[in-house]
């Protein structure tokens, strides 16, 4: 069983969701991928998230883009 990478609690800034474990918006992943930084970065400079999560995160939101394409679709067409 995959284990929870994404935890949204509202005691944990305000319901943000953040890496499981930490206090790491998953926004500042894409914020880092966006800007043009590694993975490699990202991780060293938010140590208690592994690559394992950030690889789980950019699945999961691989599998939302592809499930989403029709609703997509639909809205930019």
């Amino acid at each position: 069983m995959l284990e929870k990478v994404i935890n949204v609690d509202p005691e944990i800034l305000g319901g943000t969701p953040v890496f499981s474990g930490t206090r790491v918006p998953i926004k500042n992943l894409f914020d880092y991928l966006e800007t043009g930084e590694s993975i490699e970065t990202f991780l060293e400079d938010f140590d208690g998230v592994s690559k394992a999560q950030v690889i789980r995160i950019l699945e999961i939101s691989q599998k939302l883009i592809e499930t989403s394409s029709n609703i997509l679709n639909e809205n930019f067409a």
